[in-house]
C-alpha cells in the first residue's frame, strides 16, 4: 500500500502541483487550503507526512507544530525571503523545509529522506533493545542433518515471496531462529524483525502492545502509543505461539491479514499494515479449530505456506555440533578452552531430548560449570532432565504412503542405530533381541551401522 502525504497549502494551484507530483511518484496524496480542513482529515486518517505551508489563512503552523511533530513528520514550505520560517519551524522540530518555488526533484528527494529518517528513527530503539536482548551469534541455523537441510531448502524456497508462513514444531525446537532465517533472506532484511510472545500478554496487554494505543483509552494510557506492528513496518512481524491468542484478537488479527489496516485501541482511524506476518505454534491448529477453539478462517490465513520443524531427536546428527556451538557461545566467562569427550558426545546422542535445542543448551552450560578448572567434559557432567521425561520420549515415523511391516522395522531400526552411534549392544537391549540378530537386520535392509 502506498504512503499517505496531506499537503496543506492556501495556493490552490501550488497545491495541485504538489499533490499531482507525489501521486505520479506512487504516494496516495490529499490537498487542503485551510488547517480547518487538515483537522477533519486526520480525525479520519494517520498519513505518513504532512506538508504544510507556514502561514495560512486561519492559523500559523508553526504554532501547531509541537502537537503534530509527536505524531507525524512535517515539512515546512516558506517563500524565499522568509527563510528565518524555516529556521524557526525546524526548532519546532519539523523535519525538513522547502522553499518557494519548489522544484520537482527537490520535492521528491526531500520527501522520500524525510520518510525513511521517520522510519529509521520508528525502529532505531526498538532495533537497540533487540541487540542488547539478542546474541546476534545463535541467530543461525546449526546442523547438517537431512532434517535441517530441509527446512533451510524450503526457507530459501518461501523467503523471497511475500506470503505469510505458518511454522510448526515443538517448544524448544527453535521455530524462532526459522522465523528469523524466512525474514533474513528475504527483501524485507533490511527491516526490523519483530518478536510477539503471545503466551505471556493478557487480551487488553497484548491488544495495546500490537495495534498501539491513543492517548485517554484506559487508565494509565497518558499518551499515545505505537503498537509493534507499526515498529515492524516494511518488515516483519514474528507472533510465537499463535495459538495461545483468544477469539478477540483471533478476530483483530484475521483484519489485518484479509484488509492491510488496523486500529489502535481506542482509536477511531484505520492505519495501513506494511509488515509480512510470520507465525509459530507448538499446538495443532487444526485440531484446535476442529474443537472451535480456534477460527477456520485465520488458520487458513496464516496456513498460507507450512514449515515443520523437526525435534532434536530427529536430528542427531546435529548434536554434536550443537553442542560445539553452546559451548564457544555461552554467555557467561569462559577461561578455560573445553571440548566433549567421545564418551560424553554419545550420551548426549543417545538422550532423546523431550526439551529440544533449548533444554540441549541449558544441559551443556551446566556441564561447563560443572566440569570446573577440567578441559575434558565428561558424562558424569551432564544433568538432564527427570526420570520421567526420559521414560516418555516419542518416536516419530513418517512416511508418504501406506508403509509395509519391513519398511517400518528398518526405518525404526535405523533410528535407534543413530540414537546409539552405531553400537550393537545398545540397540539389541532396546529392541529386545540379540546383539547378532541386529547385525542380521542391518544387513538385510542394507542400513550403515555407523
Amino acid at each position: 500500500m502506498s504512503q499517505q502525504i496531506l499537503i496543506v497549502e492556501d495556493d490552490a494551484t501550488l497545491n495541485q502541483l504538489i499533490t499531482r507530483q507525489l501521486a505520479k511518484a506512487g504516494y496516495d496524496t490529499h490537498g487542503v487550503t485551510l488547517w480547518a480542513d487538515g483537522h477533519r482529515y486526520l480525525e479520519a486518517h494517520e498519513p505518513a507526512l504532512i506538508i504544510t505551508d507556514v502561514r495560512l489563512p486561519d492559523g500559523d503552523s508553526l504554532e501547531l507544530l509541537p502537537d503534530l511533530v509527536d505524531t507525524y513528520p512535517v515539512i515546512v514550505l516558506t517563500a524565499f525571503g522568509s527563510v528565518r520560517n524555516a529556521v524557526d519551524a525546524m526548532k519546532q522540530g519539523a523535519a525538513d523545509y522547502l522553499l518557494k518555488p519548489i522544484s520537482q526533484d527537490e520535492l521528491l528527494l526531500t520527501v522520500g529522506r524525510t520518510l525513511e529518517n521517520s522510519q529509521l528513527r520508528r525502529e532505531n530503539q526498538f532495533c537497540k533493545r533487540q541487540l542488547h536482548a539478542r546474541d546476534a551469534r545463535n541467530r543461525f541455523l546449526i546442523g547438517e542433518s537431512p532434517a535441517i537441510a530441509d527446512v533451510k531448502r524450503t526457507i530459501e524456497a518461501v523467503a523471497a515471496d511475500d506470503i505469510t508462513v505458518l511454522i510448526q514444531g515443538e517448544s524448544g525446537s527453535g521455530k524462532e531462529l526459522v522465523a528469523q532465517a524466512v525474514h533474513k533472506h528475504s527483501p524485507r532484511a533490511g527491516r526490523s524483525f519483530v518478536t510477539v510472545d503471545c503466551c505471556t500478554l493478557q487480551e487488553k496487554l497484548f491488544e495495546s502492545e500490537l495495534f498501539g494505543h491513543e492517548k485517554g483509552s484506559f487508565t494509565g494510557a497518558d499518551r499515545q502509543k505505537k503498537g509493534l506492528i507499526e515498529v515492524a513496518e516494511g518488515g516483519t512481524l514474528f507472533l510465537d505461539e499463535i495459538g495461545e491468542i483468544d477469539g478477540v484478537i483471533q478476530a483483530k488479527l484475521l483484519r489485518v491479514l484479509e484488509t492491510g489496516r488496523f486500529r489502535r485501541l481506542g482509536g477511531t482511524k484505520d492505519l495501513n499494515s506494511h509488515v509480512r506476518i510470520v507465525a509459530a505454534t507448538n499446538r495443532d491448529l487444526a485440531e484446535m479449530v476442529e474443537h472451535g477453539d480456534f477460527r477456520a478462517d485465520l488458520y487458513y490465513r496464516l496456513n498460507a505456506f507450512n514449515i515443520l520443524v523437526p525435534p532434536l531427536r530427529d536430528r542427531r546428527e546435529d548434536i554434536a555440533l550443537l553442542a560445539g556451538h553452546f559451548m564457544r557461545h555461552h554467555s557467561f566467562s569462559r577461561r578455560i578452552e573445553k571440548r566433549l569427550s567421545n564418551a560424553t558426545i554419545r550420551k548426549l546422542v543417545s538422550y532423546d531430548w523431550p526439551g529440544n535445542i533449548r533444554e540441549l543448551k541449558n544441559v551443556i552450560e551446566r556441564a561447563i560449570i560443572l566440569s570446573r578448572d577440567k578441559t575434558v567434559i565428561a558424562p558424569e557432567h551432564l544433568a538432564f532432565g527427570s526420570a520421567t521425561q526420559r521414560n516418555n520420549a516419542r518416536i516419530t515415523i513418517a512416511f508418504d504412503h501406506n508403509p509395509t511391516l519391513e519398511e517400518l522395522e528398518a526405518e525404526y531400526l535405523s533410528l535407534q542405530l543413530k540414537k546409539y552411534s552405531g553400537r550393537r549392544a545398545e540397540v539389541a537391549d532396546t529392541l529386545g533381541v540379540s546383539e547378532r540378530s541386529v547385525y542380521r537386520m542391518i544387513k538385510r535392509y542394507g542400513l550403515n551401522s555407523d
